[in-house]
């Protein structure tokens, strides 16, 4: 998966949001019936974990590494 962020106007290495999205519509067009997705990104890859019950998704869960890749400061 690619992710164009508004605000950011450009390309970002990955994006929680997305990735969830992603691995939900998979599952409800029935390209997969696994509860566990993983998605690549270019920040690497990140797995979606969920329960359906009564046909809606329930604890989901977004699994994978952490890294910082920007730090700043404002000053008023």
């Amino acid at each position: 998966m690619r992710t164009y962020e508004r605000g950011v106007e450009d390309e970002t290495l990955s994006c929680g949001t997305g990735v969830t999205a992603v691995a939900l519509a998979m599952h409800n067009s029935g390209k997969t019936d696994s509860q566990t997705i993983t998605v690549h990104t270019l920040g690497g890859n990140l797995q979606v974990t969920f329960d359906v019950e009564n046909e809606k998704y329930r604890n989901i869960f977004l699994i994978g590494p952490v890294k910082q890749v920007f730090k700043g400061e404002i000053d008023c």
